[in-house]
């Protein structure tokens, strides 16, 4: 009969087998009540879910990660409950749990509307507060095809004929709503409590765009109220942190159709791109780099001979010229290799860093497009990095350092380090991908970080470290990346003369810290809200007079900083003060100067910092402040 150990060591015996419920209900009333699931030997499983050998238990709460995604889990399928007690004749298809939520996709008659949104939530409601009992059931795969097919779910069927003939499937019955899933679930609808239904969307079934256009329903499930309220305060700030819509109110840029995925520039945001650029050209000089520029347009053969056209032809723009096919580069690896390869090498020169700031372009699909965010054209901080095995570990360790030091000068202090192993569809041998891997795991434990590591997210050519920081909401976004690579030089014929007169291949780590130029700014418009810091800003300050006789005294003060290499507007129109502050004011700029008669006698000037009214100052008090917040060169 069953020992079962818990997560505290201690040992709990019982004389027949006995459910994960049973278990929770030994120990107290309260943990029975509470227990949403159950890991038995590390796998996650219903709360009826019954022990009959000696296992390891731990019960699972809306404390936990897991009890969170079976909330969620749940949640969705009581949505699909929900739509079908409203609108018997909706399909069910998928409905599974997301980050901060779920989502289910339906087939029905007519489209969806808001309104249906607040009648289905309100149907959730009163079907969660019944409390009705979740039951998990087994079928066979046939006898399950035959029992959707009969209640009119012709996708459910459709999703269990994919499944090899003889399975025994799993449902999930709560009321007179049976629903095919792996579960597990909440052990009744009452434990879901806290959720909202939040957009309509269109998703093609199975994700193919030349089958039927299902209705997607969106919802977000919390264990606690203020979670959610958390949660949409989140989503608010996020709207008014929106990067398109600060694009257009800054005047930074702009998408239209006839270039799509690609963006237009304004010189206010081109402004902000160069300084971006520009800092960073000086820091990786500093760092060892060197920068190169190689062409956007190859031949097929390279793209062939490299591995990216087996691999990767599906995401490459091609084109053809006197009856040869060429590719736009998606990324910037062989035409290093090829720079690398012109003369003759020496260990000497090793490890060789060439950086290039190069134009790619992936031919992404157009529904997964994102602002500046995801984009067709794009601009990489791509650098690779030609070394000895023995120059893995130092190189990394700097790269590290150099990553780091970045990604703290653009307001960033919090970075998750992961590393992505071998993906099912790669090139090179199970030896030479072992010997990677180990050389990362070496690597960043040099470095003396914290990874996690990601089976089957790698490159093609290698695995890759991924750098992800956080910004100012909580959110994760990827950019960097450190890929070690044997595959590529060996491709491409790359080799160096060693110190015996020997030919050696070089191991080649493909590096960005930004990634692309355009997610980047995307990124830091949302992270500072539009409201960039002294050194990043594109207008530094505007200068302002009250009247037209402060005129050239205002044009003077604009002349006096810029000449100290501040970036100054001037506004002279025949406006009030007030509307002039109030317009600047929504361009977020970080200073505002203005200039009356009493200022123009005394030779002062007025300064407002993003609304913080600082008083009268001199020239000279007001540069040193702004020179004490621009960043170390």
């Amino acid at each position: 009969m069953p020992d079962i150990r818990l997560p505290d060591g201690s040992i709990r015996s019982f004389d027949k087998p006995v459910s994960v419920h049973e278990v929770a209900a030994s120990i107290g009333t309260g943990l029975a009540r509470a227990a949403l699931a159950g890991r038995v030997d590390g796998k996650l499983v219903d709360t009826s879910f019954v022990i009959d050998r000696d296992a390891e238990l731990a019960i699972v709460t809306d404390r936990d990660a897991d009890g969170l995604e079976v909330i969620r889990h749940s949640s969705a399928h009581l949505l699909a409950y929900a739509v079908k007690t409203l609108y018997p004749d909706a399909q069910v298809t998928i409905g599974p749990s997301i980050e901060n939520g779920f989502y289910y996709d339906f087939s029905y008659k007519r489209p969806f509307t808001p309104e249906d949104l607040v009648a289905i939530e309100k149907k959730m409601t009163e079907l969660a507060r019944k409390d009705i009992p979740v039951e998990r059931l087994e079928m066979p795969r046939d006898e399950a095809i035959a029992y959707f097919r009969s209640i009119g779910e012709a996708y459910k069927a459709e999703i269990i004929e994919s499944i090899p003939a003889g399975e025994v499937l799993s449902l999930y019955r709560e009321g007179d709503f049976t629903d095919l899933c792996r579960g597990p679930h909440v052990p009744s609808t009452g434990k879901l409590k806290v959720f909202k239904l939040m957009k309509l969307a269109g998703a093609y079934w199975r994700g193919d765009s030349r089958n039927e256009m299902l209705q997607r329903i969106y919802g977000t499930a919390w264990a606690k109220k203020e979670d959610l309220e958390q949660h949409l305060f989140m989503l608010e700030e996020a709207e008014k942190r929106d990067h398109r819509r600060l694009g257009r109110v800054l005047d930074l840029f702009h998408l239209q159709d006839e270039a799509p995925g690609m963006a237009f520039w304004h010189p206010k945001g081109w402004q902000l791109w160069q300084n971006i650029e520009q800092w960073l050209r000086r820091t990786l000089t500093a760092a060892g780099y060197q920068e190169i520029r190689t062409p956007q347009v190859m031949d097929r053969a390279l793209w062939e001979k490299s591995g990216h056209w087996d691999n990767y032809r599906d995401a490459m723009f091609t084109t053809e010229s006197e009856k040869r096919d060429y590719a736009v580069k998606p990324m910037s690896c062989p035409g290093h290799v090829l720079v690398f390869n012109q003369g003759l090498r020496s260990y000497r020169d090793l490890p060789l860093r060439l950086a290039e700031f190069g134009i790619c372009h992936r031919n992404e699909p157009s529904g997964a497009l994102h602002g500046i965010m995801r984009v067709r054209g794009f601009v990489q901080d791509d650098a690779h990095i030609f070394c000895t095995e023995d120059q893995i570990i130092s190189e990394a360790r700097a790269f590290n350092e150099l990553t780091m030091g970045i990604y703290r000068h653009f307001g960033f202090e919090q970075v998750a380090v992961k590393l992505s192993l071998r993906p099912e569809k790669r090139a090179g041998s199970d030896e030479v991908w072992d010997k990677a891997e180990d050389g990362l795991r070496h690597a960043l434990s040099a470095c003396g970080v914290e990874w996690e590591e990601l089976p089957g997210e790698g490159a093609f050519y290698g695995p890759k470290v991924e750098y992800h920081i956080k910004d100012a909401l909580g959110r994760s976004w990827q950019c960097g990346t450190l890929q070690l690579d044997f595959v590529l030089p060996e491709r491409l014929g790359a080799e160096y003369v060693t110190e015996d007169n020997g030919r050696s291949r070089p191991v080649m780590l493909h590096r960005a810290i930004l990634g692309s130029f355009e997610r980047f700014i995307g990124i830091l418009i949302e992270h500072h809200a539009g409201a960039f810091p002294l050194w990043l800003a594109p207008v530094q300050m505007v200068v302002m007079n009250i009247t037209e006789g402060q005129a050239d005294y205002a044009a003077a003060v604009a002349d006096t900083f810029r000449k100290a290499g501040f970036r100054v507007e001037v506004d002279l129109r025949n406006e009030k003060i007030g509307y002039k502050i109030r317009e600047h004011s929504l361009q977020k700029l970080p200073y505002q100067i203005i200039v009356g008669d009493k200022e123009k006698a005394d030779g002062l000037v007025a300064v407002r910092a993003r609304g913080e009214d600082l008083g009268q100052l001199t020239m000279d008090a007001l540069l040193a402040r702004l020179q004490s917040e621009l960043p170390a060169a």
